[in-house]
C-alpha cells in the first residue's frame, strides 16, 4: 500500500505528461507509491499508448539558442529560462538569451557552473541574472547548458526559440548537417544509432514490452523464450523508430538518415547530437 499522498498536482502533472486520464494516473501513482518515472512505466506496461518524459520537459518557459564557434568546431546550447511566454517572447529577454550564449562561445565554456562565473561587460552571468531576475520578476536561470565538439558542428533553432540542436559531423557538411538537425528537431531520437542507446533505455523498453505482451490474453501459456524472442523483435522495431540513423529521413521517406549522409559522402558520420527544447 502507498505511503505517500498523491495530490491532485502530483496526478494533473502526470496527465499533462501522459495524456492518460485522470483515474489511470492517480492509481498509477498509487501503484507506484508515487514516483513519477514508474507510474509512466505502469501506464505503457498496461497497454496505454503515452510517452516517457524526456529531459528535454524541464523548462515551462524560456529562450533556447544554438551557436558554433566560427571554425564550427564547436558548439553551445543555451537554454534560459523564465516562468511565463509573456517574457520568453520579450525581445528584450531573448537578447539577453543571446548575450548569455555569446559569453559561452567567446569564453570557450565548459559547463553550466563556468558560465555563470564568466563576465559581461564587467559583470558576472550569475550577478546579471538576479538583476534581471529583480526586474521583471519571475525566476530565471541557466537550465540547460550542452556544449560539442566535433570536426564539424552545425546548429539549428527551430520554432522562434523554443528548441536548439547541435550535431557533430566526422567532416565539414554545412546543408547535410543543418538536414540532419532539422531530423532531430523533429523526430527526437534517442540516440545516434542502436549501439548508442544507453543500456538503461534499452532494458527499460524490454521489460515493458516483456510485460506488455504477458498481459495480452492472447500470449497465455507461451513459453517464456518465445515471448523474449518476439520482444526483441519490437526492440528492433523501438531502435528503428528511435534511433537517428535508423530512422526514415523526413525529407525523402524512401531513405533512412543513414542512406542519406552515405549519398552526400560515403565518409560523413555522425557522432552525436544536442537537442534541448521548451514544451
Amino acid at each position: 500500500m502507498s505511503t505517500v499522498t498523491i495530490t491532485a498536482a502530483d496526478i494533473n502533472k502526470l496527465r499533462q505528461a501522459t495524456g492518460a486520464g485522470m483515474m489511470d494516473c492517480r492509481k498509477a501513482l498509487t501503484e507506484t507509491n508515487g514516483d513519477f518515472e514508474a507510474a509512466i512505466d505502469w501506464l505503457r506496461k498496461q497497454g496505454q499508448k503515452v510517452a516517457a518524459k524526456r529531459s528535454d520537459r524541464e523548462a515551462k518557459e524560456g529562450v533556447v539558442i544554438a551557436k558554433t564557434t566560427a571554425d564550427n568546431k564547436t558548439g553551445f546550447v543555451v537554454l534560459i529560462s523564465c516562468e511565463t511566454d509573456f517574457v520568453s517572447k520579450n525581445a528584450d529577454f531573448v537578447a539577453f538569451a543571446q548575450s548569455i550564449a555569446d559569453a559561452a562561445v567567446e569564453n570557450n565554456v565548459k559547463t553550466a557552473e563556468e558560465l555563470n562565473e564568466v563576465s559581461i561587460n564587467g559583470a558576472k552571468v550569475a550577478d546579471l541574472i538576479n538583476d534581471k531576475l529583480a526586474s521583471i520578476g519571475e525566476k530565471i536561470g541557466v537550465a540547460r547548458f550542452e556544449r560539442v565538439d566535433a570536426p564539424y558542428v552545425a546548429s539549428y533553432i527551430h520554432g522562434a526559440n523554443r528548441m536548439g540542436v547541435l550535431v557533430a559531423l566526422t567532416k565539414e557538411a554545412a546543408e547535410a548537417g543543418k538536414d540532419v538537425a532539422m531530423q532531430i528537431a523533429a523526430m527526437n531520437p534517442v540516440a545516434v544509432d542502436a549501439d548508442s542507446v544507453p543500456a538503461e533505455t534499452v532494458e527499460r523498453e524490454r521489460a515493458i514490452v516483456v510485460e506488455t505482451m504477458k498481459a495480452d490474453p492472447k500470449m497465455a501459456g507461451k513459453p517464456d523464450e518465445m515471448i523474449a524472442k518476439i520482444a526483441e523483435g519490437k526492440l528492433n522495431a523501438f531502435f528503428k523508430e528511435q534511433t537517428l540513423l535508423a530512422q526514415p529521413f523526413v525529407k525523402d521517406g524512401s531513405k533512412s538518415v543513414a542512406d542519406y549522409l552515405k549519398s552526400v559522402d560515403s565518409d560523413l558520420k555522425v557522432i552525436e547530437f544536442k537537442r534541448v527544447a521548451l514544451g
